[in-house]
């Protein structure tokens, strides 16, 4: 009784003093960190100062962080995922309707082809002649929504990589024309004259919108709609804190060029380092059909035993279920975002 008496008796006072503490350095420790954050932007403790040099330094830490939180808040609204928007993003100039009856064409046409292609086996001993019909239903589902949104997210990211591999020499042009003293607008002009598609056409309606009297902000922010990468971002964050506080474009432009073909070296040496990683995923998912397709040709009749009895479909089933689930899996390991 004496030891356990000792242990609880420690252990109350290690918990009011942790309180205690918790109460009394916690106000310190904030409180330290607020003088320490006044004294970096200003350089005195009151928040108060004189020097011009400190109070351009603390507007711009100010835009800073409100542009980062205006750039949280409208980064939905700004980046549409509706049918329509993601057509312009893949550079189509289709309305959503055509691609809606596209789409309903391929799954009907690959349900039929399903369908046909069903063997007879399947009718005879897995829920009759419906099972045909279900099979049909779900590969035509899948070909309506899931061959077409596969189609036009891989043309959008296709023209994305274009767009960033062209961006970082559209930079270089307009820092040039810039110290060569030619306004901003004539800079963009040039590119919508001289760089190759797709960038070309992008910096064309952003000259276009120019003309009819929008403002480059608003232009820059069609722009982003229209191209939602991070280096667009950056560089419509770039002219908006130049033209709301002035300073050196030429200066921020390049240095926003070499971040560009840095973030472009990391993603080719991402690419590089993970293609082991990918070249082993891939030789894992071909397998299986590759030695399905082998004994299929040595013994047909050995293999046809997955696809005329039901325990052969719950196998393949089965089996496709986790092949899938382990793609997924390597996918998610090897890709990165950043």
């Amino acid at each position: 009784m004496d030891s356990q008496t000792l242990i609880i008796a420690l252990l109350a006072f290690l918990a009011i003093g942790g309180v205690g503490f918790a109460f009394a350095g916690g106000n310190g420790s904030e409180g330290a960190s607020k003088r320490a954050k006044q004294l970096a932007a200003t350089g005195r403790v009151d928040g108060k100062t004189n020097d011009p040099a400190a109070m351009r330094r603390r507007q711009t830490q100010d835009m800073l962080r409100n542009l980062r939180e205006g750039e949280q808040k409208k980064k939905k609204s700004l980046v549409p995922q509706d049918i329509g928007s993601r057509l312009k993003q893949a550079g189509l100039d289709v309305p959503a309707g055509t691609f809606w009856l596209v789409s309903a064409a391929a799954g009907g046409g690959l349900g039929f082809l399903a369908f046909l292609m069903a063997p007879s086996s399947v009718s005879e001993t897995f829920m009759g002649e419906s099972a045909r019909i279900i099979i049909a239903g779900f590969i035509g589902f899948a070909g309506f929504l899931g061959l077409p949104r596969w189609v036009l997210g891989f043309m959008i990211k296709s023209r994305h990589k274009k767009i960033t591999n062209q961006f970082a020499d559209a930079l270089d042009v307009i820092v040039r024309g810039v110290k060569s003293g030619l306004p901003l607008n004539e800079c963009l002009r040039i590119i919508a004259v001289e760089s190759p598609d797709p960038l070309r056409s992008e910096f064309k309606q952003i000259t276009d919108g120019l003309s009819m009297g929008q403002s480059i902000q608003q232009a820059l922010e069609k722009f982003y709609r229209r191209v939602p990468l991070q280096e667009v971002n950056f560089f419509n964050i770039v002219l908006g804190i130049q033209s709301q506080t002035g300073g050196n474009l030429s200066e921020a432009l390049n240095n926003l060029s070499v971040v560009i073909r840095s973030r472009k070296m990391l993603r080719e040496k991402i690419k590089a380092l993970s293609s082991e990683a990918k070249a082993s995923a891939m030789i894992i998912g071909c397998l299986p059909i590759a030695v399905m397709v082998l004994v299929y040709i040595t013994t047909p009749s050995y293999m046809m035993q997955l696809f005329t009895k039901p325990i052969g479909h719950l196998i393949l089933l089965i089996g496709v279920s986790l092949m899938g689930l382990g793609i997924y899996v390597m996918r998610r390991m090897i890709n990165f975002d950043f």
